[in-house]
C-alpha cells in the first residue's frame, strides 16, 4: 500500500499546482505543518517561536485568494520560516542573542516585508548560531537545534534551525543568513538545497548583522527549485535559466592540497562534474590559483568580528549580560586587533572579491564540494575549516548553491556547490544535479 499524500513533503515550489488543481489548500497545509511542529519539535528544538494565530490567518486569507482564482504569486500559500536574525514584525528578534531575548520587530525585513506581499505564510521564527558567529547551532541561550536526519549531530550553523525546520518536514523553505557559508553548509549537513544569491540581490534592512560586508541573505529548500522561487520573491529576481547546459564552461579546481577532506567529499564532487560533462558542459582548466581557503578564512573571520563587535557596542555598552563568554572573546578579539591587521584583512579580502571576478568571468561555474566534511557529533571536535568551500563565494558577492549529492558510508548526505557569475546559470547547473 503507498503511503498517504503528504503536502509537506512535496517542497514550495510544488504547492502552487496543488492549490490551483484543488489538491489541497493554503489552511489545510498550514495545519499539516503546524502539526509537524508540534510532534517533532520537542526533539529537533529548530523553532524559537511558532506563530500559530498569525500563520493560520494568512493561510485563511491566502486561500480565499486561490477559491476565487486570484492567488499573488505561486507562492502565495507556501508556510515558510524565518531565522532569529531576520526581523518578523510582532516576532522575538534575537539573533539568537539573550541580550535581545524579548526585543519584538517593529517592522518586517524587506525580505519579509516581500514574502508576505507574495502571500507567503510566516510560520515562526527558527534557531540559530549565536549572533551567527558559529556553525553548529549549539545555542546556550536558545537550545541545541538537532540534525533531524540523525540525533546527536550538529545540523551546521549558522542557520541550522532554518535548514533543521525544512529537513523535518516543519516548513516548506526557510530563510537564513550567509556570511561564508551560513546556508550552504547546514543545506549540506541535512540534506537540502541551499542557495546563497548574490550580494544584496536580497536586501539586508532588518537583519541583525554579522558583518556587513560578507552578510547575505539565502534560502534552504528540498530542491533548487523551492529555493530559487523564494528567493526571487525576497528581493533576488532572476531571468529564466538555459534550458540546455551544451557548451557551458565547467571549472572543478583540484583543491585536495588546499583544504583536508576525506576521499567520500571529493567522489561525490567528481561524480558530480562527470553528470555535468555527459550533460554537455565543456570542462575548463581553470583555478583561482594563488586563494588559499585557509588563509582567506581568517581574513573574514577577522573581519566577521570587527564588525560583529561594532554592532553590538550599543548594548554592550550597557553591559555583557545576555551575550555567552565565547561569544564575547570572539568579537572581543577582533577589537583588540591593531589597525594595520584589520586594515589588511579588508585589503585582502577586497584583492579576493577582484581576482575572483575575473576568474569567474572566463568560465560559467565552478563546482566545488559544500563543506569538507558530513555532519559531525555534537562532542566531536568542531572542525576549523567548515566553511573553506564556501567562503569564496561570499567574498566573491557571487550567487551560489548546495546540492544534495548522495550519501557517505555511514549513511550521511553528501553536498556539491555550484557557483558562478550568473544566477541563472548557476541555478540551472544545480538544478541539473538534482
Amino acid at each position: 500500500m503507498s503511503a498517504p499524500f503528504d503536502p509537506t513533503r512535496t517542497g514550495a515550489a510544488a504547492l502552487a499546482a496543488l492549490y490551483r488543481q484543488g489538491v489541497t489548500d493554503p489552511v489545510t497545509v498550514t495545519r499539516l505543518y503546524l502539526d509537524r511542529i508540534a510532534a517533532l519539535d520537542g526533539q529537533v528544538r529548530a523553532f524559537n517561536q511558532v506563530l500559530e494565530v498569525q500563520a493560520l490567518h494568512a493561510a485563511a486569507a491566502s486561500a480565499g485568494r486561490w477559491a476565487s482564482g486570484r492567488p499573488l504569486s505561486d507562492l502565495d500559500g507556501v508556510p515558510l520560516a524565518v531565522k532569529a536574525n531576520i526581523a518578523v514584525a510582532g516576532a522575538f528578534w534575537h539573533a539568537g542573542i539573550a541580550a535581545y531575548r524579548d526585543r519584538v520587530a517593529p517592522r518586517d525585513a524587506d525580505c519579509v516585508a516581500r514574502l508576505r506581499d507574495a502571500g507567503a505564510i510566516i510560520l515562526g521564527i527558527v534557531n540559530m548560531h549565536e549572533g551567527a558567529l558559529g556553525a553548529t547551532t549549539d545555542n546556550v541561550w536558545f537550545g541545541r537545534t538537532q540534525n533531524p536526519l540523525r540525533a546527536g549531530l550538529t545540523p551546521g550553523g549558522s542557520s541550522g534551525g532554518s535548514a533543521a525546520c525544512v529537513a523535518a518536514g516543519m516548513a516548506a523553505a526557510a530563510l537564513g543568513s550567509d556570511t561564508m557559508g551560513s546556508v550552504r553548509i547546514p543545506s549540506a549537513y541535512c540534506g537540502l538545497a541551499g542557495y546563497k544569491p548574490a550580494r544584496r540581490a536580497i536586501s539586508i534592512d532588518g537583519v541583525i548583522p554579522l558583518s556587513t560586508t560578507l552578510d547575505h541573505v539565502g534560502v534552504h529548500g528540498r530542491t533548487v527549485a523551492d529555493c530559487a522561487l523564494v528567493a526571487a520573491h525576497a528581493g533576488a529576481l532572476s531571468p529564466p535559466g538555459p534550458t540546455r547546459l551544451s557548451g557551458l564552461r565547467l571549472a572543478s579546481p583540484d583543491w585536495r592540497s588546499r583544504v583536508d577532506a576525506p576521499d567520500p567529499i571529493w567522489a561525490a564532487r567528481d561524480a558530480a562534474a562527470a553528470r555535468l560533462l555527459s550533460a554537455g558542459m565543456a570542462a575548463l582548466d581553470a583555478d583561482l590559483t594563488n586563494y588559499q581557503p585557509g588563509q582567506a578564512r581568517r581574513l573574514g573571520l577577522l573581519v566577521s568580528e570587527v564588525e560583529g563587535l561594532n554592532a553590538h557596542a550599543a548594548q554592550l555598552a550597557t553591559g555583557d549580560d545576555g551575550f555567552s563568554p565565547e561569544f564575547l572573546s570572539l568579537l572581543r578579539w577582533g577589537g583588540k586587533q591593531p589597525a594595520t591587521k584589520v586594515a589588511a584583512a579588508y585589503q585582502g579580502l577586497d584583492e579576493i572579491r577582484l581576482a575572483g571576478l575575473a576568474w569567474l568571468d572566463t568560465l560559467d561555474a565552478v563546482l566545488l564540494p559544500t563543506a569538507p566534511q558530513t555532519a559531525f557529533a555534537f562532542s566531536d571536535p568542531v572542525p576549523a575549516n567548515q566553511a573553506d568551500f564556501t567562503a569564496l563565494a561570499d567574498f566573491i558577492g557571487c550567487p551560489a548553491v548546495a546540492v544534495p549529492a548522495g550519501l557517505s558510508p555511514d549513511g550521511l548526505p553528501l553536498s556539491v556547490q555550484v557557483m558562478g557569475r550568473d544566477a541563472a546559470i548557476v541555478l540551472a547547473v544545480a538544478s541539473a544535479l538534482e
